[in-house]
Order: structure tokens, then C-alpha cells, then sequence
């Protein structure tokens, strides 16, 4: 799927009324799908580009139910974090919009992993846009200046893992200063990644450990209303192999690698394969990163 990349400038009523408001706001957008409306409610979700497995396990928990309410998960469509944030909206055909450091053309899309994502993005009514033209490759400078619009399209801005010195900080000083709620999530004070989102909640950041605690203090009422948590899963098997391998991951109770299932099951490499194949299908475990596993 080709990019249909159209402009909106400043002065027409179509630029996003949120993004209008800010200081250096752009005067030309490029964009390719649907920009938002007045009413639109946008939390952005940002953290690292090298995400720990507890990193990618809260932001696809939390992610998921900001892709379940009635709000548009906002984020860059970097690595890591911001990437995951994106695929929770679009895995559930949910709306999503990613603000880029590059022409949105394809010769220009960074990273170019990404593509297909940024397609399904289209697809499923969401936005890819951009202050660059096409054919801009993206520079040092161009990364920590888009934030700003991830900042200025958004309510709210929640931090998953950044370190001190990180493109996520930058983006928390601009909500800060444009006004907009912040929000960070705490992790072990002995992981480099965290030291920036500690930093920010020891400075005020509203402390967060799921998506309701943004929707309390956002105070719309249209959240809540439309909230709607991922069913509860039963994690009982419908075979024996499947109840095996769910026994190994409740006992565990941290994310368990496909080696070691297979080494503690004793089943065949093959039977193991296909056995957490179908139980992901069944939406009773999860891949939180590289093949390691847990219960829904």
C-alpha cells in the first residue's frame, strides 16, 4: 500500500486544534489518513527503543486497555516501546497515530521495520504525520523536535522506561510545559531504564501502574464510560498438553523462554510449538518479548 501523503497548514480549520495551541507549533503538516478531531481524546505513550521484558509487558497491559476506551494512543513509531504501543491499537483495529522524525514517504520512514506497521496504521483509520516533507531523512535534531507534537496532539503523556539522558524526557518536558497531564511508570531503582521515569514521578509525574489511574485524574467521564478491560481468561487447558504448559507458566509466575518450556514439559519440540501457538490464539498466554511467555 502506497502513502498518500496530503499537506494542512496552520491557517486551514482542518489543523489539529490541540497542536495549534503550542509554541513553534508547525506551520505545514504532511500527513497520510485521518487527523483529529476537536473532541478526540490522545494519550501518548512513549519509552525506550531496547524495552526490558517487564518495559513491554506493561506498556502491551496498559496499552491494551487505552486501545479498549475511547481514547487514540499517540507515540512515534520508534522501537521498542512506541512501536508496541501502536501494534496494542492496531491488533484490536483501534485508531492510533504516529508522529514521525522523517518524511512519511517510504524512501524516508524511519526505521524501515516499521513500514508495514505504519500500513496497518492506515488501515485501521489511523494517522501518520510528520512537520517534514518527503524525502527528509531523519536527523539528530529531528527526533527531540517531534516530540513536541506527540506532546501537543495529546491529554496526557505516560512514560514507560527511559533513562536519564533519553528522547522520552525530552517529550515529558514538553507536555509539562505545554500544560498536559504526566505520567510515568515506577520500576526497581537499580535499572538504568527507570532512572528517568522514577525521576519524573520523584518530580511530580502522576505515579502509574494501569490505565485507569489516567482516566481518574483526565477526569472524562466519556473514559470510563467506554472503558472496557480485556475479558478475564480462563487458564484452564482443553488437552493435556495445553494444561501442562499452563501449570509450568502459573508456577513460574514470571515470563517462562520457549526453551525452558520445552525443557520442563518434556515435551517435543514440535508438541510445545504448536501447543503455545494455540494457546495464544486462545488469548490465554502472551509473547511479552522474544519468545518468553505468561499467563493472560
Amino acid at each position: 500500500m502506497d502513502f498518500e501523503i496530503k499537506t494542512v497548514s496552520i491557517d486551514n480549520k482542518d489543523y489539529p486544534k490541540k497542536l495549534k495551541t503550542i509554541k513553534t507549533a508547525p506551520k505545514l503538516l504532511y500527513y497520510c489518513g485521518v487527523l483529529p478531531s476537536d473532541a478526540e481524546i490522545g494519550i501518548a505513550i512513549v519509552g525506550s527503543r531496547i524495552a526490558s521484558i517487564y518495559g513491554v509487558r506493561v506498556c502491551k497491559e496498559i496499552g491494551n486497555d487505552i486501545a479498549n476506551s475511547n481514547a487514540t494512543i499517540i507515540s512515534g513509531l520508534a522501537k521498542g516501546i512506541d512501536s508496541i504501543a501502536h501494534e496494542c491499537a492496531v491488533s484490536k483495529g483501534k485508531r492510533t497515530i504516529a508522529v514521525l522524525g522523517s518524511g512519511i514517504d517510504k524512501s524516508s520512514l524511519y526505521p524501515k521495520e516499521n513500514i508495514r506497521l505504519a500500513q496497518e496504521i492506515i488501515a485501521n483509520g489511523g494517522l501518520i504525520i510528520s512537520e517534514y516533507p518527503p524525502q527528509s531523512k531523519p536527523t539528530r535534531y529531528s527526533f527531540p523536535d517531534r516530540n513536541r507534537i506527540i506532546a501537543g496532539l495529546s491529554e496526557a503523556v505516560l512514560v514507560i522506561e527511559a533513562r536519564m539522558k533519553s528522547g522520552s524526557l525530552i517529550t515529558a518536558d514538553y507536555a509539562k510545559n505545554q500544560g498536559k497531564k504526566l505520567f510515568a511508570v515506577p520500576n526497581s531503582i537499580h535499572d538504568k531504564n527507570s532512572e528517568g521515569t522514577n525521576s519524573l514521578i520523584k518530580n511530580g509525574a502522576n505515579l502509574t501502574t494501569c490505565a485507569q489511574d489516567i482516566f481518574e485524574i483526565l477526569k472524562r467521564n466519556d473514559l470510563p464510560l467506554i472503558y472496557k478491560s480485556d475479558k478475564k481468561i480462563e487458564v484452564d487447558g482443553d488437552n493435556e498438553n495445553e494444561n501442562h504448559i499452563l501449570k509450568i507458566l502459573k508456577e513460574a509466575q514470571s515470563p517462562v523462554a520457549m526453551e525452558r518450556i520445552i525443557k520442563v514439559s518434556k515435551l517435543s519440540p514440535s508438541d510445545t510449538i504448536a501447543t503455545i501457538t494455540i494457546l495464544e490464539i486462545k488469548d490465554k498466554i502472551i509473547d511479552i518479548k522474544d519468545h518468553n511467555y505468561l499467563i493472560k
